[in-house]
């Protein structure tokens, strides 16, 4: 674990905060090792005890930023029912459990949904994920395709352009309401307790994640890479290298 600038060689951790510290974690990929699909991720059995011990030690302070929806979020991670921006931002649910939700019109989809399915329909290795808000195409079982589907799905997202935002992520090509990003999630979160005031960190692996990485430089916090996807100040190799770090924070008095 080492600064990006650095070789790999290094072995160096991030930094662990000097002050009052406030968390963001994106999920799959990060806390998560990365399956062939959605479903089929494995959450380890120590991860929720560990997101229940650094919640408690941030006096509340942590959420999870991620491309799943919350009601999936919360499949995931039981009874934690912790602080999460859903769909990239585009549904939030603060500390106190409201929910913030875009105001979507989600028929505006049903042309692309039906398109994607038609898609889906001549390629058995693709399978499309309906957020409701949000549609995304994954493509781990058909990479060889991707090029072609990316070029594809771009020209059929055009007309929802710029309402929504078409993201390229690993094997996944999203669309999901323009206005609300993991940046927008996160400085919403930092201007409301217990999150304002301490020194936000926020750990992601994937494009959509440079969003969180540069709300939290705003305010002066640490934006971690993982894996190899993306860049930043500092870099630990995957999930278990996260999990070692996040077990020192949640060790630090």
């Amino acid at each position: 674990m080492q600064p990006a600038s650095q070789g790999v060689a290094e072995t160096q951790a991030p930094p662990l905060p000097q002050s009052r510290w406030c968390l963001f974690l994106d999920v799959d990929g990060t806390l998560l090792e990365l399956a062939a699909v959605p479903a089929a991720v494995v959450v380890e059995p120590g991860l929720a005890p560990l997101l229940a011990r650094l919640h408690q030690a941030a006096g509340g302070a942590l959420a999870l930023v991620s491309g799943r929806t919350l009601a999936d979020l919360d499949r995931l991670f039981g009874s934690l029912a912790l602080p999460a921006a859903g769909l990239h931002g585009s549904e939030r649910r603060d500390a106190n459990g409201r929910l913030h939700v875009a105001d979507v019109a989600r028929e505006q989809l049903a042309d692309l949904r039906g398109a994607l399915n038609e898609l889906v329909a001549r390629h058995p290795g693709l399978l499309l994920e309906d957020k409701g808000a949000g549609l995304a195409l994954h493509f781990q079982a058909a990479r060889e395709l991707e090029h072609q589907l990316r070029a594809e799905v771009a020209l059929l997202a055009a007309p929802l352009i710029p309402e929504f935002a078409l993201l390229d992520g690993h094997a996944v090509i999203e669309i999901k309401p323009a206005v609300h990003t993991k940046d927008s999630a996160v400085t919403a979160f930092m201007q409301e307790q217990p999150f304002a005031g301490r020194t936000p960190i926020f750990i992601g692996d994937d494009q959509t994640d440079y969003g969180g990485f540069a709300a939290v430089r705003r305010f002066d916090g640490l934006a971690i890479a993982v894996g190899p996807r993306v860049k930043s100040e500092w870099w630990v190799p995957g999930p278990q290298a996260v999990r070692r770090w996040l077990e020192l924070l949640a060790e630090r008095p």
